[in-house]
């Protein structure tokens, strides 16, 4: 039997030897990683973080975020806001290959 210690201690090692998602966790939008954040109703945020991590190429979420981009870009001209292009929060996938 396992002490419960070194149970914990095998899981994490097995997360971080498996890489990938297993070890980050699922991919979160946030303020952080997601231009026009505060423009975006708490509906839109779900539903932007889970079609973000439906997509399976990298190139299917790039198409989404230049559509994100403009539609931030028209709320934040009229809200008389600034808002930065941000980080790529497509760069999760750009590690993975493309599947069918």
């Amino acid at each position: 039997m396992i002490k419960r210690g070194y149970r914990t201690m095998f899981v994490l090692a097995l997360g971080c030897a498996a890489g990938g998602a297993f070890a980050r966790g699922p991919w979160r939008a946030n303020e952080g990683n997601t231009p026009g954040w505060p423009l975006m109703s708490p509906a839109e945020r779900i539903e932007h973080q889970a079609r973000v991590r439906g997509f399976r190429t990298h190139d299917d979420c790039l198409r989404h975020r230049e559509n994100h981009l403009r539609l931030i870009a028209l709320r934040a001209r009229t809200a008389e806001r600034e808002v930065a292009g941000g980080p790529d929060f497509c760069a999760h996938l750009q590690a993975r290959t493309d599947q069918p």
